[in-house]
């Protein structure tokens, strides 16, 4: 059986077979497998995408700290409870210190994987497109924070 995933990579995929524009955006790929008759909502679909939007509100709310930071106000900590795994949200300024620690560590680790999926996607560019000038990618972003320390 087909993950969720993979059925709407093979909407990519036929997207893409059946000669639409391309690059894309994930709107016009959507327009065409609604008007193909690929892709229709389903109720649990519909209670997703609200859990979906709420997530990236939360997401995008910040605050000013007393220090002047611009802060996330919101942050998530996934947890595991009786084989189920779920995110929950709270608030920085009244979450307890456990949830903090632990959304905190699960935002570093994501950081981290995606550098990871960064670093090997360039390097089977490089090797694979060779191009004249390989890309060349910097993973020590302490200069980075440094200068964005400045600017703040």
């Amino acid at each position: 059986m087909r993950t969720q995933s993979e059925m709407l990579q093979e909407i990519v995929q036929k997207y893409q077979a059946a000669n639409q524009p391309w690059p894309a955006t994930t709107r016009d790929m959507a327009r065409w497998a609604i008007d193909q008759r690929l892709w229709a909502p389903q109720p649990s679909a519909i209670v997703n995408q609200c859990a979906d939007q709420l997530a990236r509100a939360m997401r995008e709310e910040y605050i000013t700290d007393a220090q002047g930071r611009r802060v996330r106000a919101k942050h998530a900590a996934s947890i595991t409870e009786g084989g189920e795994q779920f995110a929950l949200w709270a608030d920085i300024r009244t979450a307890p210190h456990k949830h903090m620690a632990i959304a905190f560590q699960q935002r570093r680790h994501q950081i981290v994987g995606d550098c990871r999926q960064l670093k090997t996607d360039v390097d089977s560019y490089n090797q694979n497109r060779t191009p004249d000038q390989p890309v060349q990618m910097i993973f020590d972003f302490t200069f980075d924070l440094e200068e964005l320390a400045l600017v703040a």
